[in-house]
C-alpha cells in the first residue's frame, strides 16, 4: 500500500519557493539602493536565484533516490535557513548574490522532492486531479509573498524580508521533522547520464520543459520587472505588493477553470490550447496598456493561462520514468530552470515586460500547437 503524505502540507511546500520569489520581488528597489546598484543589476538576483535553484533541482532529485524523500527534503530546508540569515547580515553585494545562489540550492528541495512524493503516491487521472488543487493551493503564494513582501519593504527594507524567510523556513523545518512521511519503497539505483540521455531524445519531455519554462519566464518576468515599472508609475512597493492579490485571484481562477473541464474531461490539448490563448490575449493587453496601471488587469490573463497550464505538464511530463521518480524529476527540473534562468537573464537586459510577455506568447502558442 502507498504511503501518501498530507496534501495541505505538499500544498506549503510547492507554495513556498514561489512565497520566496514573491515575497523577495517588491525588495528589489530596497536592495538597488542599498548597495548602490542599478535596478537592473537587482534584477539579476532572480536570474541567478533560478539558475542555481536548477542545479538545487539536480542535486535534491537525485539525492531523494539514494538517501529517501523525507531526509533530502529536511537537508534543503536547513540549507535555506542559513543562507537567508547570511543575505540579511551580509553588507557586500557580491556576498548577496552568493547567498541568493545557496538559498536557492536549498529551496529546490521543496519543488522536486514534493512533485517527485506526489509521483510515488498518485497515478494517472488521479495525480492530474492532484496537481491541479496543488495549483489552486500555488494561487494563494502570489497573494501571501506580494503582500508580505510589500509590506515587510516598506516597514524595514529587505532586511525584514530576509528574515522573515529565515523565520518561514524553520518552521517549515521543524513541521516536515514532525509530519512528514517516507513515500519511497525502497532505495533506485539509476544511471544519471543514461537517464539524461534518455530524456534529452523524447520529444514529450522536450515539449515540456520548453512550455513549463515559457510560462514560468511570463509569469516571473512581472515579479522581476513590475516593481519597477510600479516605480516609473510613481507607485509604491506597497502597492505593487497589493498587485499580488489580483494575480492570485487570477491563478486560482485559472486553478479552478482548469478542475472543473477536467472532471468533464476536457482533452490535456485544449486545455492547453485555451492556456495559449489566454497568454496571447494577456501579453496584447500589457504591451498596450504598459503605461498605465491597467497592465495589471491584462497580466491577470497570462496568471490563468499559469493556472491552467502547469498542472497538465507536470502531470503527464514523467509518465515513463515513474520508477525513477526522483532522478527523472531531477533532468526535468534542470532542463526546465535553465531555460527559465537564461530568460529571465534576457528579460532583466530587455527590461520591457510587454515584449518580454509578446515573445513568450509567440514561442508559447507555435510550441503547443506543434504538440500532439
Amino acid at each position: 500500500m502507498k504511503t501518501k503524505p498530507s496534501l495541505g502540507l505538499m500544498v506549503v511546500m510547492l507554495m513556498f519557493p514561489q512565497i520566496v520569489e514573491t515575497i523577495y520581488s517588491p525588495a528589489l528597489g530596497s536592495i538597488a539602493d542599498a548597495f548602490s546598484v542599478s535596478y537592473a543589476q537587482a534584477a539579476q538576483t532572480l536570474s541567478v536565484y533560478f539558475v542555481a535553484f536548477a542545479l538545487g533541482v539536480v542535486t535534491w532529485g537525485v539525492m531523494a533516490d539514494k538517501l529517501g524523500r523525507r531526509p533530502t527534503m529536511l537537508i534543503g530546508l536547513v540549507i535555506y535557513s542559513c543562507s537567508a540569515l547570511v543575505a540579511m547580515q551580509t553588507l557586500s553585494f557580491t556576498v548577496l548574490i552568493l547567498a541568493r545562489v545557496m538559498s536557492a540550492f536549498g529551496i529546490a528541495v521543496g519543488s522536486v522532492v514534493t512533485q517527485t512524493m506526489l509521483r510515488d503516491a498518485f497515478d494517472g487521472n488521479e495525480l492530474a486531479k492532484v496537481f491541479s488543487l496543488m495549483g489552486m493551493g500555488i494561487a494563494l503564494s502570489p497573494v501571501v509573498g506580494m503582500l508580505l513582501g510589500g509590506y515587510l519593504t516598506s516597514a524595514g527594507g529587505y532586511h525584514y524580508v530576509f528574515l522573515a524567510l529565515m523565520t518561514m523556513a524553520l518552521a517549515l523545518f521543524v513541521y516536515n521533522l514532525l509530519k512528514l512521511p517516507e513515500t519511497q519503497t525502497e532505495n533506485q539505483s539509476v544511471n544519471l547520464r543514461d537517464l539524461t540521455v534518455r530524456m534529452v531524445k523524447d520529444p514529450q519531455v522536450i515539449i515540456s520543459a520548453v512550455l513549463v519554462a515559457l510560462y514560468n519566464i511570463a509569469l516571473f518576468s512581472y515579479y522581476q520587472l513590475g516593481a519597477f515599472r510600479f516605480s516609473e508609475l510613481g507607485l509604491s512597493a506597497e502597492l505593487f505588493g497589493y498587485s499580488g492579490i489580483a494575480l492570485g485571484l487570477a491563478t486560482l481562477m485559472g486553478s479552478y477553470v482548469n478542475k472543473v473541464l477536467l472532471t468533464r474531461n476536457a482533452s490535456q490539448h485544449s486545455l492547453l490550447l485555451l492556456s495559449a490563448l489566454l497568454l496571447v490575449g494577456g501579453a496584447v493587453g500589457v504591451y498596450v496598456m504598459l503605461d498605465t496601471l491597467y497592465f495589471v488587469v491584462a497580466m491577470m490573463l497570462v496568471v490563468m493561462s499559469f493556472g491552467i497550464a502547469i498542472p497538465n505538464i507536470l502531470s503527464s511530463a514523467l509518465v515513463d520514468y515513474k520508477q525513477y521518480a526522483g532522478s527523472a524529476g531531477a533532468v526535468f527540473g534542470l532542463l526546465y530552470y535553465l531555460m527559465i534562468g537564461s530568460g529571465l537573464a534576457l528579460t532583466g537586459f530587455v527590461q520591457n515586460l510587454g515584449y518580454v510577455l509578446l515573445a513568450c506568447s509567440v514561442v508559447t502558442s507555435m510550441v503547443t500547437l506543434s504538440r500532439r
